[in-house]
């Protein structure tokens, strides 16, 4: 089978070209490279990369010693300030944060390479942890807390609450924890089952009891929760794909790309169906790692569609030239109309031309066609957790600045919080926080 069979098909490619698609695609610095890089850093006091920062790194500190060959104290430095500082390192928009940040912007035009020496921190401590524990829990408090979702909020709350002493039952509605580290992330981004390691050291602190397969609304509720145990934090994501605002008709070909990227990373990637011809409706991250992973898989044409200009797309400018670099067409001002099918399968897709007027999307009357016979939904998803009794904004959970929702006892964090940006590193935070919030409501 090859990329000119038509229609949706696995095995397009040889083995070869699988294993070399889907290695790692961004490699790591060697030992020589980590300490040339550092070496560029200036160690600003009161750097403006680590008030860049969502978890709030002491940047400048772990580059030191990763330059005085410290690399057990650069991932110490890193993981306490972001316990999933390893898959931070290789998924976090850097170049919107802390390498936006740097200084050498202003002399160079060409930051520190500040996720990179993140990367190679934490990977030198997780290719040989040692005996010495990194952290160590305090004392038991008998205070038990409920974490309802195991992706980056989910865990970084239940890290910080063991190592405070509290008992924690970690629920996840996968079979996997991880959420998006493991299921949502293209799979050249995070390779070697590293999801799973990370997951693995974070547990090794003790404490945290897991429980996977369990919904909330199915298999546990919130009631019981509260009920059961002494304060509960909701990490539950957005499980909700968002709708095309046209009629999508039960017809092969139709797919939401978060569901083809969790295939993708749970399987062979030569058992994975793709098509021939292939269009990603969205313009963020995840539409990105759907088109290029699609052309990755042996697609022959792939365009990502966004109904707005370039400036608007929520991927990154890295993203967006990462994608072209693996050759997927962008179009833009562009909105989905119609979907096209025969015989129950997808044919293309009638587009609108759009067009700003008066500050407002509009079509302009004009229209095109994209022939396609595989199209993956990424504009977006919805919270749709049951969350009785808790207060919403704009369709998430309400909290204050350290998680607290309208419940006494409950705190909420990640994708599913009111006024997010829908970032890991952020997540992290969140659970960091609230755990800390947690901690000071139990002991008071």
């Amino acid at each position: 089978m090859d990329t000119n069979t038509p229609g949706i098909a696995a095995g397009r490619l040889a083995a070869s070209e699988y294993a070399r698609n889907f290695c790692d695609s961004h490699a790591p610095l060697s030992r020589t490279q980590a300490l040339i890089e550092a070496e560029r850093c200036y160690y600003c006091f009161d750097a403006p990369c680590q008030t860049a920062c969502p978890t709030g790194i002491d940047i400048p500190s772990f580059i030191q010693r990763i330059a005085q060959e410290n690399n057990r104290g650069a991932a110490q430095a890193i993981l306490e300030a972001n316990p999933l500082g390893g898959m931070c390192a290789r998924v976090c928009p850097t170049e919107m944060l802390c390498e936006q940040a740097c200084v050498r912007n202003t002399n160079e035009s060409k930051p520190v390479e500040i996720g990179l020496l993140q990367r190679f921190a934490t990977d030198a401590y997780f290719a040989k942890p040692g005996t010495v524990p990194m952290f160590t829990r305090a004392a038991a408090t008998g205070k038990k807390v409920a974490v309802v979702g195991a992706g980056p909020a989910g865990l970084a709350a239940a890290h910080g609450l063991a190592r405070r002493g509290h008992e924690v039952l970690l629920f996840d509605a996968k079979p996997k924890l991880g959420g998006l580290n493991e299921y949502g992330l293209a799979s050249y981004k995070t390779t070697e089952n590293f999801a799973q390691h990370e997951v693995d050291w974070l547990l090794s602190i003790g404490g945290i009891t897991v429980k996977t397969e369990q919904a909330l609304g199915r298999d546990i509720t919130l009631a019981q929760l509260t009920a059961d145990f002494d304060a509960v934090f909701l990490g539950l994501g957005l499980a909700g794909v968002n709708a095309l605002g046209i009629d999508e008709p039960q017809t092969e070909g139709l797919r939401a790309a978060v569901d083809f990227i969790a295939e993708l990373r749970q399987s062979n990637p030569a058992d994975v169906k793709v098509g021939q011809k292939v269009v990603v409706i969205g313009g963020g991250m995840t539409a990105v790692d759907a088109s290029v992973q699609s052309k990755k898989l042996g697609a022959r044409e792939v365009t990502m569609v966004y109904r707005r200009g370039v400036e608007g797309l929520s991927a990154s400018s890295y993203e967006q030239e990462w994608a072209q670099k693996n050759g997927v067409v962008l179009r833009t001002w562009a909105a989905p109309k119609q979907l096209q099918s025969d015989a129950g399968r997808v044919t293309g897709v009638l587009f609108a031309v759009t067009a700003l007027q008066d500050g407002k999307l509009i079509e302009t009357g004009e229209q095109f066609t994209i022939a396609a016979d595989l199209v993956l939904k990424a504009i977006g998803q919805t919270f749709t957790g049951e969350v009785p009794n808790i207060e919403l904004k704009g369709g998430r959970i309400a909290t204050d600045a350290a998680g607290k929702t309208s419940h006494a006892k409950v705190w909420a964090g990640g994708d599913c919080r009111f006024g997010g940006r829908d970032l890991t590193v952020e997540a992290v935070e969140h659970g960091k926080v609230a755990a800390i919030s947690i901690d000071e409501f139990l002991r008071s």
